[in-house]
């Protein structure tokens, strides 16, 4: 066989017109090989190190938030926690704080608890919303729109805060 008959990967072209294709493998080319020959004795090793990871620890629950005040937008991600009380909240637009805590460990989640405050000319934050969402949560390779929108109004002025949360990481 001529090398300007020879197609890609090995593959010759069959028939004079050039119109039939025959799977016809050339003994010119090597067999295919993804690692070095040298490496192949690890293949065996990585496979079972591979499998000694757990899942769980690859899809691990993440809640994201997104929240809005005066047009800026603000992103506020939970994780999987043993202690609520450690969790802060995130100043939003010096106006109000937003406390997203995720109790659980690992893959499970035990409750989540989202909580809006009002700070504005106030000596200590004032708590203007709670919300506490209890399992079983939808399982879904998509993100799972947990809250919706939700608007709060707060201060003499009724000034606005948005937020909406996503929970990811719950595959089936």
């Amino acid at each position: 066989m001529s090398w300007h008959r020879q197609g890609r990967l090995g593959f010759s072209r069959g028939g004079s017109d050039g119109l039939l294709w025959r799977a016809q493998w050339s003994a010119m080319t090597p067999p295919i090989s993804f690692w070095p020959r040298d490496a192949r004795p690890w293949w065996g090793l990585m496979a079972w190190l591979a499998a000694c990871v757990p899942l769980t620890a690859l899809a691990t629950p993440r809640l994201n938030c997104q929240v809005t005040y005066a047009g800026t937008t603000h992103t506020v991600t939970a994780s999987p926690t043993a202690d609520p009380y450690t969790v802060s909240s995130v100043d939003i637009g010096g106006r109000f704080r937003f406390k997203a805590v995720m109790v659980g460990q690992g893959a499970q989640v035990d409750r989540i608890a989202l909580y809006a405050y009002h700070t504005d000319d106030l000596p200590q934050p004032l708590l203007i919303h709670q919300a506490k969402y209890l399992p079983p949560f939808a399982r879904s390779s998509q993100p799972l729109a947990l809250t919706g929108e939700q608007r709060l109004y707060a201060g003499p002025l009724e000034r606005e805060l948005i937020y909406s949360c996503n929970l990811e990481g719950q595959t089936p």
